[in-house]
């Protein structure tokens, strides 16, 4: 391991270096990967000179005390100090494994989030509308900007499905964590006999593809314009803006129809297709059955879920980790970071104990 953190602070080094050169100063690319790269290995190269200062430390006091020599008092500070680097020593190592792990490769892009309506009609349509919210305050505590691309309104302002973009750095590092069955049990305001309701509402997670990972020729799609129209068949402008891109050779179809502009609803339904479409081709190179939108939602069946929102306790269950908090309201209203910290402890634990 250590030969390999050489390596990595050497290659940190290196990059410091080039950052200060005419070439890459002059280069917006090449200076935006080099920011990328120094800022993902800026923490292993502290935690291992962190290492390794504790490692030489820990051998001075060691010498000291084989040299003999030192009064009691002294001698008692010297131990002291040497069990203090070693404790120092076995934390850093323990923190460097977790950083070689190996990154997920798409943890620093921006994410589609798609959220579909399951069991329970109505009720179900409405608690996808709550967590549109939650998703999108939970964006903004992180700085995180949150576009709508496409929404299937409901007459009581809910959501039969609604797709979003999320931009900003790291957020499928969040995100991804999201996706599956979610569960909802609560009374709803129609309910007269004030009976708890059970409903589910399916979310998938897909990282945003970038314009160099995937090359569509546009003799494949099929570029359709139509009226944007809201709940009840309200039009929502007159003029035909809404896009609808169908990608032949695959038949993935997009739309978008949340700008009043046809060329921003077609620049946000294209970064979705290309999503899709990427999405599809890693999961045939990885012999996949499944499609991943598929693998996470399952089918929105109440067995599959992976988080529980119990209205009349106040409760929300994770059951992926057997997390419970009794803070309902702070989590509805974006305060996310809890259970998904909690997610990536567990994500590394299993990875840790895996490798």
């Amino acid at each position: 391991m250590l030969d390999k953190l050489e390596q990595v602070q050497e290659r940190y080094e290196q990059i410091q270096g080039m950052l200060c050169t005419p070439a890459v100063l002059e280069d917006p690319a090449q200076l935006r990967g080099l920011m990328q790269e120094s800022h993902r290995l800026a923490p292993v190269v502290e935690c291992y000179r962190e290492h390794m200062a504790a490692l030489g430390a820990q051998q001075e006091a060691r010498e000291l005390l084989e040299g003999g020599g030192l009064d009691k008092d002294f001698r008692t500070l010297v131990q002291e100090e040497m069990e203090k680097e070693q404790e120092t020593a076995e934390a850093t190592a323990q923190r460097l494994k977790i950083l070689l792990l190996p990154r997920d490769p798409n943890d620093d892009k921006s994410v589609i989030v798609e959220i579909r309506g399951g069991a329970g009609g109505e009720e179900a349509s409405l608690f996808a509308g709550v967590l549109l919210r939650m998703y999108g305050m939970y964006a903004e505590t992180k700085g995180w900007k949150a576009e709508i691309v496409n929404a299937n309104e409901t007459e009581l302002g809910g959501y039969k499905e609604i797709s979003f973009l999320i931009e900003g750095e790291g957020a499928y590092s969040r995100f991804k964590f999201e996706r599956g069955v979610h569960r909802v049990q609560r009374v709803p305001e129609t309910e007269s006999q004030g009976r708890i309701h059970t409903s589910t509402v399916t979310v998938a997670v897909l990282p945003e593809a970038e314009d160099v990972e995937l090359e569509i020729n546009p003799a494949d799609l099929q570029v359709d314009t139509f009226r944007s129209s809201g709940a009840g068949g309200q039009h929502i402008n007159k003029t035909e803006s809404a896009i609808r891109i169908t990608h032949l050779p695959t038949g993935t179809v997009v739309e978008c129809q949340d700008e009043r502009s046809q060329h921003k609803n077609r620049e946000k339904a294209m970064k979705v297709l290309r999503s899709r479409i990427l999405q599809a081709e890693r999961e045939k190179q990885s012999e996949t059955i499944a499609d991943e939108r598929r693998a996470q939602v399952g089918t929105g069946d109440r067995s599959e879920r992976i988080r529980t929102y119990n209205y009349p306790q106040g409760r929300v269950s994770d059951h992926r980790i057997g997390l419970t908090l009794y803070k309902i309201e702070a989590i509805l209203n974006g305060s996310l970071d809890e259970i998904i910290d909690a997610l990536i402890m567990a994500d590394t634990a299993e990875r840790l104990q895996g490798g």
